[in-house]
């Protein structure tokens, strides 16, 4: 079997060397941090979501965004200033439009085959990671925006997802603890959510424990092909000084918003862009609080915020996407609106220590991951993901992983 290189340990990087290992494979994982899942894969909303499967290309997208330019609490967030990678990204973003009903289908059906692999991931090994599978309740305060939701809905449903309408009443039963006034909601009860940060570290010491190697604080600074086999240097992470150099056999990029660098020393293109989002974990330290914090996830359609209960004693507040770079700063008025909507909803949660938090999602243009080889021998590629790496990517490792066994079984037969 083949020596397999791993750049990057989120949550697809690992469930890659998981699968590889699956296989017989030898992995290594290299990281520029310390630690698995300290970037993307630390902090999202949580939800294992076929039902927010719909693609952002469509023109009612665009409208929407053009329209909160001018907000600074806008779900979407757009910096103007000029620059080459953010505005060709969203020329190529435009084009996708047309594909707008086929990528739909196909996430769904993606997210649907990810969750029984995850499950039986977490299952075989023993990861605890806080996992509700209570479903997920999308709701809509007006007809407006509960129509568009039916006619998504048919997009998800032909990918074969169970979801349907509910009424008012219907969705206080679902949800007890939620308040205001809806026109109506969609529930997945086969959707779930879980920490993507315990389930990420859980299995990297599973693929450990399986014989896997994982080399911290590893910035990578070369990758060349020789006749040994793919030469990977790097770098201590943060100390500029030499770290070390792997010869494996394969090498599977997943390195979050870096893919689109490495992939260019590959001589490949993978257009990705760091897409802010942003979170609140709020601490329910108090019996009162816990008690009003909802147990079933939720999806604000009017605000695209998303939440999932986490244990007894978290609920976690996601929810904006901002174009502005490489930039993880973490901004008081984007976090403001996730407070303010827990206090809205929610009253009786006390929000007196919530913790903010910000991650890039590696967002491609047409909103589908980067799956499989690249133009080099050896080189493959699991990236990509977006705002559902944690949805998918449970199912993108086997993609990759079946990948390289048929390029290992090409070599053989030829």
């Amino acid at each position: 079997m083949s020596k397999i290189a791993i750049i990057g340990a989120g949550i697809t990087g690992v469930t890659t060397a998981y699968a590889l290992l699956q296989r017989g494979h030898q992995v290594v994982l290299l990281d520029r941090h310390r630690y698995a899942a300290m970037e993307t894969s630390f902090a999202n909303g949580g939800q294992l979501s076929a039902s927010n499967a719909e693609v952002w290309n469509s023109w009612a997208t665009v409208l929407k965004g053009m329209k909160w330019m001018l907000r600074q609490d806008a779900p979407l967030l757009l910096n103007p200033r000029p620059g080459w990678h953010k505005y060709s990204w969203m020329g190529e973003f435009l084009g996708q439009i047309r594909h707008y009903r086929a990528h739909t289908i196909e996430t769904t059906r993606l997210a649907i085959a990810a969750r029984r692999h995850l499950f039986d991931i977490a299952a075989l090994e023993g990861i605890d990671f806080d996992l509700e599978r209570r479903g997920i309740l999308h709701i809509y305060r007006d007809r407006p925006g509960f129509e568009a939701a039916q006619r998504t809905n048919a997009l998800l449903t032909e990918g074969g997802l169970d979801r349907r309408a509910v009424t008012p009443e219907e969705m206080r039963a679902i949800e007890p603890a939620l308040q205001g006034t809806y026109y109506g909601g969609f529930f997945t009860p086969s959707d779930s959510t879980g920490d993507i940060h315990k389930f990420t570290r859980g299995l990297a010491e599973a693929c450990q424990r399986h014989g896997a190697r994982f080399v911290a604080e590893a910035e990578v600074s070369r990758i060349t092909h020789t006749a040994r086999g793919i030469e990977i240097a790097w770098d201590k992470a943060g100390r500029g000084v030499p770290g070390g150099v792997e010869v494996v056999d394969r090498l599977v990029v997943c390195a979050g918003i870096a893919s689109r660098r490495f992939a260019a020393l590959l001589g490949d293109r993978v257009n990705v862009y760091p897409v802010k989002g942003y979170s609140i974990t709020v601490h329910l330290d108090d019996a009162r609080s816990q008690d009003a914090a909802p147990q079933v996830s939720l999806l604000d359609d009017a605000t695209k915020i998303v939440t999932s209960r986490l244990g007894r004693d978290r609920f976690r507040v996601a929810g904006t996407a901002e174009f502005n770079g490489e930039n993880r700063d973490i901004r008081a008025d984007r976090v403001r609106p996730l407070v303010d909507w827990v206090r809205d909803l929610f009253p009786e949660v006390s929000t007196a220590r919530s913790v903010p938090w910000a991650g890039l999602r590696p967002m491609t243009p047409g909103m589908m991951p980067r799956i499989g080889r690249g133009s080099r021998p050896g080189v493959f590629y699991n990236t990509g993901h977006g705002h559902l790496g944690w949805t998918l990517s449970a199912a993108t490792a086997q993609m990759v992983a079946e990948a390289i066994g048929e390029e290992a079984r090409r070599n053989i037969a030829a």
